[in-house]
């Protein structure tokens, strides 16, 4: 696989502002609406670090969060899709987004779902994957976890890690429970990912 340096390609000036912008408009209306700690969720984390790779141009970062969350939001538009077309969600990740009784405004923001995967894919892709991210990623994902075990409510089910879907489990004692998701998503989301990236992106150096 070739190498991509970091003089050999560059993210365009407003792609970078585009997504500031966004950002900077998000942050204070998601504080509001949902409270901190929704700042917790994967998908948000990755959102936030995006913007800060495209900044620094960061092959790290860039592909640290594309191991992250790729597969899940590749999913959530899946489920996404399917319930816009169809009217069933299989999966339940996206019901929130036909939830009336959310404004609309709060819900268009969450389309940042749609353009987050491929914002992340093709920056990866610019910019050359950086193997270390799979070792990072694993790391940062469990530290974030973990404080979304001992920092918020169950019933918000942040990360999923009281439970599959939108509501904790009951058949399993809580902490067997989360540290069943610790160790399946680097070996089910990270790993893959991590492996799919390596084949078909040009590795950053």
């Amino acid at each position: 696989m070739a190498a991509v340096t970091g003089d050999a390609a560059q993210i365009p000036l407003w792609i970078k502002l585009g997504c500031a912008v966004f950002v900077a408009f998000l942050v204070p209306v998601y504080l509001k609406h949902y409270g901190p700690a929704n700042f917790l969720w994967f998908s948000d984390v990755a959102l936030l670090a995006t913007s800060l790779g495209l900044w620094a141009e960061s092959p790290l970062v860039l592909s640290t969060m594309t191991v992250a969350v790729a597969l899940p939001e590749i999913l959530w538009n899946l489920d996404f899709f399917a319930r816009l077309l169809t009217g069933r969600a299989p999966l339940g990740m996206a019901a929130y987004m036909f939830d009336r009784r959310l404004p609309c405004y709060l819900r268009g923001l969450s389309l940042f779902h749609v353009a987050l995967p491929i914002l992340l894919l093709w920056s990866v892709g610019r910019l050359g994957y950086d193997p270390r991210a799979l070792p990072v990623q694993t790391v940062s994902g469990t530290l974030l976890m973990i404080l979304s075990y001992t920092l918020t409510d169950p019933s918000e089910n942040i990360n999923w890690v009281f439970g599959p879907g939108s509501k904790p489990q009951r058949r399993l004692p809580p902490r067997v429970y989360m540290t069943m998701v610790i160790v399946s998503f680097p070996v089910l989301v990270y790993w893959p990912t991590h492996l799919l990236l390596t084949r078909l992106l040009p590795i950053a150096r």
